[in-house]
């Protein structure tokens, strides 16, 4: 019989395994991405099946996919229960497209443009300039309103990750004294629909550019509360944004941004924003020190894909005292995301 002998590993032996892993990890993210792209988890939704008819399935090479698998077991998103039987895990079920909190859409997106542009990173960091503008020869955005599929693919990868935030953002701020809220920038409009649904209250207004719309159309509709929020179509770079909001409500916008267009941005919100009203971006706020952060592996997605940052406190301040508004709160969520609240001066 064939023994294998079991080896101990110094700290010294395992730091550069550990290191390696690192160097090669965007192998284990690209993986994700072919099993999302492919719909793995949705194929295995009803229990095992082998990897004949997997690829059977989805028209993958059956050697090959099971070399996919078996990464992907090893990282934890799927189980071999068998030899070539496999079957979901807890992470495995997030890729499903019908999975409550589903991630799919938000893994094939990070699989395409970002990670490409991603691949570009020296070049961002030997400029300050943004590798998807020097690869694609044009801003992310208009990228995405020029090509219908990578758009659309954007806002469903936005609305799912919207799904990991809105809850905590309901749950963490008081909307009480808010009559009507304009979600600047909203995509397809799911977090300003938790909000209004969880404030009968309330009306609101979802600004976003055409390309967006159709979606949060269908979005409102289906979450029942499209008599009491408007749609209208924009550009918050131009001073159009909706006037005479109680609330100006900005997701993941900000920081797609650097300090100069922000100031654009928030300085037309300014202008349209009741006496009285509030300024509420939700974003991450980088911690100081050396902590691990999602947001610090954010920001450089920022740098590479958007042009934007992640931004510590004192800079979230420093951009509200130039943009006319007073920082008056953080109120972290248990999603990761704060409620940074302003109040126009």
């Amino acid at each position: 019989m064939l023994q294998i002998q079991k080896q101990t590993v110094s700290e010294q032996e395992s730091t550069p395994v550990a290191l390696r892993q690192l160097i090669t990890g965007y192998f284990a993210s690209q993986s994700i991405y072919v099993a999302a792209k492919l719909g793995i988890a949705d194929l295995l939704k009803d229990g095992a099946k082998n990897c004949d008819q997997l690829a059977q399935s989805t028209g993958a090479h059956p050697r090959s996919l099971y070399r996919l698998m078996r990464v992907l077991v090893s990282v934890g998103i799927f189980n071999e229960i068998a030899d070539n039987q496999f079957t979901l895990t807890a992470m495995g079920e997030l890729l499903r497209s019908d999975a409550p909190s589903s991630l799919r859409t938000a893994a094939i997106l990070f699989g395409e443009e970002p990670y490409r542009a991603c691949a570009d990173l020296h070049y961002s960091v030997m400029t300050g300039k943004t590798a998807f503008d020097n690869m694609y020869k044009m801003g992310h955005f208009e990228y995405l309103s020029q090509n219908s599929e990578a758009g659309e693919t954007f806002n469903q990868a936005m609305t799912q990750l919207t799904t990991q935030v809105h809850t905590a953002v309901v749950h963490a701020y008081n909307f009480s004294d808010i009559n009507r809220i304009v979600d600047v920038g909203g995509g397809h409009g799911l977090l300003i629909a938790s909000i209004l649904k969880a404030n009968p209250h309330m009306t609101g207004i979802l600004f976003e550019l055409p390309f967006a719309i159709e979606g949060a159309q269908r979005l409102l509709e289906a979450e029942g509360i499209a008599e009491r929020c408007e749609v209208v179509t924009g550009n918050f770079f131009e001073s159009e944004v909706p006037k005479g909001g109680d609330a100006y409500l900005l997701k993941s916008v900000i920081h797609d941004w650097d300090d100069e267009r922000s100031r654009t941005i928030l300085k037309n919100c300014h202008q349209a924003i009741a006496k009285n009203g509030k300024l509420l971006l939700i974003e991450r706020v980088l911690p100081d020190g050396n902590k691990p952060s999602v947001a610090k592996i954010n920001d450089l997605v920022m740098l590479v894909v958007a042009g934007g940052c992640e931004r510590t406190a004192l800079e979230y301040q420093q951009l509200f005292n130039a943009s006319g508004f007073q920082l008056i709160n953080i109120i972290p969520t248990y999603s990761g995301f704060s409620v940074i609240e302003g109040l126009p001066v």
